[in-house]
């Protein structure tokens, strides 16, 4: 899953708890068995979105760190030949 579709995946399933909590309160068993199943299922989905979420920041980390030092050696060198 991309982490777009895993964000969305996450909001179904809350407002599907969500929902089904008020009639689970108010005594409604079936409602109850949907909170459960829908609870596992956010759980899974949610251990997804923490893999997807560090791998995406490990990206966008990479990417500037390699800029940042491109940059850093420019300067530097740049200083070395004015002198």
């Amino acid at each position: 899953m991309a982490l777009k579709d895993t964000i969305k995946s996450m909001h179904k399933y809350l407002e599907c708890i969500a929902k089904d909590l008020k009639k689970a309160d108010k005594g409604n068993k079936a409602a109850s068995q949907r909170v459960r199943t829908c609870t596992i299922k956010l759980s899974k989905v949610s251990k997804t979105f923490r893999k997807e979420s560090v791998s995406e920041e490990r990206k966008t980390t990479k990417k500037t760190k390699k800029a940042a030092k491109r940059s850093a050696k420019r300067k530097v060198t740049k200083r070395k030949k004015r002198r």
